[in-house]
């Protein structure tokens, strides 16, 4: 299934106006902070372009800080990069670096971090400046949904060290998938993005819940369809098409439209569930200035379903034809021609 796969979404999300300069200030960053080291390296990591998904999903944030969330795009999505799946004990590197990753919003601002590596050391940088104004209650729910995600990926490594990759089930799949799409810190960001936040009320309803997890459920499936070509290429089973391969023994082109059905479902099931936002506020009795909070959380998950879309379209990370250093890293099982996890 190619990556230019297309679905009718229901909405059309802004791009920043920052866009341009922002990129050029964050890719100073990334080889100031010795996040991208090689040549290769470098020419890989901007035929990705993380800087427009960055201005599709926050396009309302100040110039400033849309260098700041590009910065932290640049870590989650590096670090994804950094197993070797043919080094098994590579796993307890990325697990110590993971569980360092974790504890830094849970530090007084401006702790060092305790394992020092580029990821880790930028990774403070960037929670000093992410987290700068948002309420203890924010930056806890951030947290632990910066938490789960991290957990999950130690998981997914864990699990293809150990060749086990290939064993879940489709439900257990589909639950996975959510915590590892890393979605949730993801719209919590688009808070900090604009400077507001959702009420607390609202944001614990079991509508809100349920209206982030099909975010999350559709952007996951929506990116494994993009990127399918690049894992098959590199024997990646975390993914929502060779999991219905696998497991219902259909050819893959069946699997493929099954999964372009399960995605199209969730953004059909989320979408009415956006119809119901206004009940929930009279049931909370919201007054007007916590309604307009609630709209833009609705929003920031606008934002990103559909700038993550538009951005997985055309970005270099998913493209299947790979050749160089690049294409040699990815058959040998890593996605990263730079080691990033040593200092």
């Amino acid at each position: 299934m190619p990556q230019d796969v297309r679905f009718d979404l229901p909405f059309d999300t802004p791009v920043s106006p920052h866009l341009s300069q922002a990129r050029d200030r964050h890719l100073r960053w990334v080889r100031e902070r010795g996040l991208v080291r090689s040549r290769a390296g470098f020419e890989e990591y901007q035929s990705w372009d993380l800087a427009q998904a960055a201005a599709r999903t926050y396009p309302h944030a100040s110039a400033d800080d849309m260098v700041v969330l590009m910065n932290w795009f640049s870590l989650a999505f590096l670090f994804d990069d950094q197993f070797d799946a043919g080094r098994p004990d590579r796993a307890e590197r990325i697990a110590e670096v993971a569980r360092e990753l974790i504890a830094t919003p849970l530090r007084p601002a401006g702790t060092p971090p305790r394992v020092a590596c580029p990821i880790t050391l930028a990774w403070s940088e960037v929670w000093d400046r992410l987290s700068d104004g948002m309420s203890l209650t924010w930056r806890s729910r951030f947290a632990a949904s910066w938490g789960r995600f991290l957990v999950a990926h130690c998981e997914e490594v864990d699990l293809a060290a150990h060749g086990r990759a290939g064993t879940l089930t489709l439900d257990d799949y589909t639950v996975f998938r959510r915590r590892t799409v890393g979605i949730h810190h993801s719209i919590d960001a688009g808070e900090r993005s604009r400077g507001f936040e959702v009420p607390a009320a609202a944001m614990a309803h079991p509508l809100m819940e349920r209206m982030r997890d099909l975010a999350a459920d559709t952007i996951g499936f929506m990116n494994d369809i993009h990127s399918f070509e690049r894992e098959r290429r590199r024997g990646d089973g975390h993914n929502l098409i060779a999991v219905l391969h696998r497991e219902r023994g259909c050819s893959w082109q069946e699997a493929a439209d099954e999964a372009y059905r399960m995605t199209t479902a969730c953004l059909e099931e989320y979408v009415a569930l956006e119809g119901r936002v206004p009940l929930m506020c009279d049931e909370l009795g919201l007054d007007a200035d916590e309604r307009s909070r609630v709209a833009m959380g609705v929003e920031a998950i606008q934002h990103w379903i559909n700038g993550n879309y538009e951005w997985a379209l055309t970005t270099g990370r998913y493209a299947a034809a790979k050749e160089g250093p690049v294409a040699t890293a990815e058959l040998a099982g890593r996605g990263s021609v730079d080691d990033l996890l040593a200092v």
